[in-house]
């Protein structure tokens, strides 16, 4: 699976090459990410995104054209880190008690960078035109990454690997949002208790699904 989305076309005049250049720009992103929790989307300005960076806003044009370009560089970067978490998960060459502990703490560090700010991604603030291609492409990516961590970490039937691997995102991404909208994701309880969740789950013994009609009914005596 691939660690790293695409830039895609009018999302940013160019990537940052150098070390110099790429801490300007995590920078900017930073800054960006932080006022967006802050103040919102229309609170969001390229002036104050520079200023808080402490980058004059010629550096900032840049490499972002607009403020539409720097949302989606944000939430661009949020894609990356998560798919970077699944791929270390997936790592077989590490114990699997490693694995479980690197899903869960990598998941819990990618949504504390900011927390605030992913509401605002997910409900308020727009999307440029190339985003939805994005978004299809990170869906892809992830749905890899889960399976290939969900076949690493079980010994399940190979019929189970689609859903399971989709419950499995389900269950630990609907757990960490919340977390993070209650700002409960520094708590050690809910680090534990999400290891269990995701052991738990990867240990259950699976066998493979019998088909039934549809709408039939099992009987008891």
């Amino acid at each position: 699976m691939a660690t790293r989305i695409p830039l895609p076309s009018g999302a940013m005049r160019k990537e940052p090459r150098q070390a110099r250049s790429r801490a300007t720009t995590d920078a900017i992103l930073d800054a960006a990410a932080h006022i967006l929790g802050e103040r919102g989307w229309a609170g969001l300005t390229t002036n104050a995104v520079a200023e808080a960076a402490g980058a004059s806003i010629g550096s900032l044009y840049q490499y972002f054209p607009n403020k539409l370009a720097l949302i989606d560089a944000v939430r661009r970067r949020h894609f990356d880190d998560v798919l970077a978490v699944l791929h270390a998960a997936a790592n077989l060459e590490t114990p699997r008690a490693s694995r479980i502990a690197a899903l869960v703490d990598g998941m819990i560090a990618v949504h504390s960078r900011h927390p605030a700010a992913h509401r605002v991604l997910l409900e308020e603030s727009p999307r440029g035109d190339d985003s939805r291609g994005v978004h299809d492409l990170f869906g892809a990516e992830c749905k890899r990454g889960y399976e290939a961590l969900f076949m690493a970490n079980t010994s399940g039937m190979s019929d189970h690997v689609g859903i399971g691997a989709r419950v499995l995102a389900g269950a630990l991404a609907g757990a960490v949002h919340e977390a993070a909208r209650q700002g409960a994701l520094s708590s050690p309880a809910l680090r534990q208790e999400l290891i269990t969740l995701v052991d738990t789950y990867l240990s259950a013994p699976r066998t493979e699904a019998k088909s039934r009609p549809f709408g039939e009914k099992s009987l008891r005596r």
